[in-house]
């Protein structure tokens, strides 16, 4: 393709925004649908046991690496990289000739590291793991993922880079695809072991499904101009990384701990967390689409704005998940026993994971507030190191709680330490976004929450209370509290914002984007800092043209790859 042809295509690309974000949204949602159908067929065949917490000690390897090389690390490198080729007319294969032999060595030796030292690997993530033999081949047979994972990561960074976003959503639906096939056809024959051939099998399926579209995009580059030098966006990248790897740790901290304990720990927590994960993402979804505005403002130095954003953000974000916390607190047997009590899960594993899913929720909306503060603070113009930090001080909280009291208090103390320590991350971290990002008014984010926390305690004591009085099949009684928590959350929560008028900023969400300034202070009534005092006409001019495209700057498109919660894989 000439230089000519690609812009052209690039000028084209605005048009079909609206048309690729639908199709990546239902191929991103199928995928997690199957994502979830995976864990409901596996603890239909498997329970929870021994062996599926030998497997599930083997499945950390793809969930530490899908952030890294796919979600995170990856996109942020290599959609700059590629943007900058296209943007000179280079091209995509002095990249591909110089940058992916490299990757690919480096991730094979790491994988054929790992499978070499599988025994030490589970004796690591998992001492005294009662099933260590199961453990050991699910290890051997994950570790493909490093090199399979790289590929399909650096392929869909590509594809982004063009603006063709189909394929590199497709990725997980073709995983589970592989998983749930492998399962079916082996699960007879190997057991639990057919999970982790899925596992590798349906890796290879993530890079297949995007190799079409990247062999075109080759195809269709002009021939090399030069070399590539990607370490430019190495210093960016690092803090990214570490923040990703101390987020996915908090699993390592429960495995570590949890295989000390009764056979069927480790999967249990597992379950509950795979549940209480739904309303996380689906509220992290809808953030998602302000944060092209947050970027935008921050790359155009408007604080003022980035405050409200974060603002406005975190209080649809905290209604959405703390009236679903409400509504797993009030009816977690209910939904546990729906979902999974088939087959070899028995009603006491429905007992023990409810009560795990209870606890767990407690801590979803440190969960929320960690991945939109953490969006706040890498929209920035500078890498930051405090979000990695904060999450490292919520880590040693978590430890210290679980290793204290698991052998006391067993999965109960674990899914507890996983809400402190969260929480704890979240608090600290929104209250350094005053300091290092917007001037945040912490205080009215704290009225705001603290209304909205005790709307969702009366909604689920009502939930409760309408579940247990109806002597009827469990789905009625789920949709019985379902229903009384949504009301009562609903009554509640506008009483909340009659309480307290700018609990979700409407006066902010219905005026153009600069607002009006008066005297240094902002029309919500929030202060602005002395380096926000500017001229109110230039700041509305800036964040005008922030709203009239909506999209980021085109320093910071990358960041709408960072991923900031655990999704359903």
């Amino acid at each position: 393709m000439t230089e000519r042809g690609e812009r052209l295509r690039q000028e084209r690309a605005p048009s079909s925004v609206g048309r690729a974000a639908m199709v990546s949204g239902v191929l991103i949602a199928a995928g997690t649908g199957l994502g979830f159908l995976r864990d409901l067929v596996m603890a239909d065949l498997f329970g929870a046991s021994g062996s599926t917490d030998a497997f599930l000690v083997a499945w950390t390897i793809p969930e530490t690496v899908s952030p890294l090389l796919i979600e995170d690390a990856m996109a942020l490198l290599m959609v700059p990289v590629v943007t900058r080729l296209l943007a000179r007319g280079d091209g995509l294969r002095p990249l591909v000739g110089t940058a992916l032999p490299r990757m690919v060595l480096g991730l094979s030796v790491i994988t054929g590291a790992l499978a070499f030292a599988a025994p030490a690997v589970v004796d690591a993530l998992a001492p005294g793991l009662a099933e260590q033999g199961p453990a050991v081949q699910c290890v051997r047979l994950t570790a493909v993922t490093v090199v399979t994972f790289g590929v399909a990561g650096f392929m869909s960074a590509t594809l982004r880079a063009h603006h063709r976003f189909g394929p590199p959503a497709a990725i997980y639906l073709a995983y589970n695809v592989g998983i749930l096939a492998l399962i079916a056809g082996l699960s007879g024959v190997v057991g639990i072991t057919s999970a982790a051939i899925g596992v590798a099998a349906g890796s290879f399926l993530m890079v297949a499904v995007q190799l079409p579209a990247f062999v075109r995009c080759l195809r269709d580059a002009p021939a090399p101009a030069g070399s590539v030098d990607v370490r430019l966006g190495l210093a960016a990248i690092a803090p990214i990384v570490v923040y990703t790897v101390t987020r996915q740790a908090q699993v390592f901290v429960e495995r570590f701990l949890g295989a000390g304990l009764a056979a069927g720990s480790i999967s249990h927590l597992n379950y509950a967390q795979k549940v209480a994960q739904v309303p996380m993402v689906l509220s992290l979804l809808i953030v998602t689409v302000t944060f092209p505005r947050l970027a935008r403002a921050s790359a155009d130095g408007d604080t003022a704005q980035v405050a409200r954003r974060i603002r406005q953000d975190l209080a649809v974000a905290s209604a959405m998940v703390l009236a679903a916390t409400a509504f797993l607190v009030a009816c977690a047997p209910a939904v546990i026993g729906v979902l999974f009590e088939h087959g070899e899960f028995t009603s006491a594993d429905t007992a023990s994971t409810a009560a795990i899913l209870r606890v767990y929720a407690l801590g979803l909306w440190g969960q929320t507030a960690v991945g939109l503060a953490a969006r706040a603070f890498f929209a920035g113009r500078k890498p930051t190191w405090r979000p990695a930090a904060v999450l490292a001080a919520g880590l040693a909280v978590t430890a210290a709680i679980g290793g204290a009291f698991a052998a006391s208090a067993g999965t109960l103390a674990l899914a507890a330490a996983n809400a402190a320590g969260i929480t704890l991350a979240a608090v600290l971290m929104l209250a350094g976004l005053r300091r290092g990002v917007a001037p945040v008014p912490l205080r009215r984010i704290a009225a705001d929450v603290s209304r909205l926390v005790l709307a969702a305690a009366g909604a689920c004591a009502a939930g409760m209370l309408a579940a247990g009085a109806l002597d009827a099949p469990v789905l009625l009684q789920l949709a019985a509290g379902g229903l009384a928590v949504a009301a009562v959350f609903a009554v509640l929560a506008v009483l909340a914002v009659l309480a307290g008028p700018d609990l979700v900023a409407p006066r902010i969400a219905s005026r153009p984007l600069g607002g009006r300034h008066r005297r240094g202070r902002i029309e919500s009534g929030d202060s602005s800092e002395q380096a926000d005092r500017t001229d109110s006409s230039d700041r509305t001019g800036a964040a005008a043209g922030a709203g009239a495209d909506g999209g980021g700057h085109p320093a910071r498109a990358a960041g709408a790859d960072v991923p900031l919660g655990r999704p359903l894989r």
